[in-house]
């Protein structure tokens, strides 16, 4: 089981490809120009439109302000920091319009792959039945894969490849409603 971890303020900020807002990207799975898995945080100041992504699955979450309203394909939705993910095509046509000031988001894209993005239950067991899976944290805290332990910082991702058979997170600020978010990945095998 290997382990990685980046925290966001160690990634460079990026435009997005529409110019409407600057993403940092924690993962791109296998490359940058192949990627099947992408695990980013986006800065949204703005109104505006998302970029789209051919043959995407994407999850999005709100981590800091106070939420967006997603238009996907003429259909909205309010996401606040600490709702369910929203998940939607990476085709659809989808704008975002913030509820109350700017807002920090952590997005999932899989190309080719299944899985998917969940909250954290603070102190209760996660077993990802994936082939790779990761924590991203949003508090401070401890996380236990199998029989190893890491301590992670809030605003960090810890990824598993392979993924390990069971993750425990434990917020060191006590019980937490919304402490971070579990994340799983499965790349589909060529030709499926």
């Amino acid at each position: 089981m290997n382990a990685s971890r980046v925290h966001i303020d160690a990634v460079a900020a990026q435009p997005w490809r529409n110019g409407g807002g600057l993403t940092r990207e924690l993962l791109v799975w296998p490359s940058p120009e192949h990627w099947v898995i992408r695990i980013s945080v986006a800065d949204v100041a703005a109104n505006g439109p998302f970029s789209r992504f051919a043959a995407t699955q994407r999850w999005f979450a709100v981590l800091e302000g106070g939420g967006v309203e997603l238009t996907v394909d003429g259909i909205a939705q309010h996401v606040r920091r600490g709702d369910p993910p929203a998940c939607f095509s990476g085709e659809a046509a989808t704008t975002c319009r913030l509820l109350d000031g700017p807002t920090r988001d952590l997005n999932l894209m899989l190309r080719n792959a299944t899985g998917g993005m969940q909250r954290v239950d603070d102190g209760s067991a996660w077993r990802p039945e994936a082939s790779q899976c990761g924590l991203f944290a949003a508090v401070s805290g401890r996380c236990s894969a199998d029989r190893r332990s890491f301590d992670v910082t809030a605003g960090s991702l810890l990824w598993f490849a392979p993924a390990p058979d069971a993750l425990l997170f434990v917020s060191r600020e006590g019980r937490r409603e919304s402490p971070g978010w579990w994340i799983a990945a499965t790349p589909r095998e060529s030709g499926r």
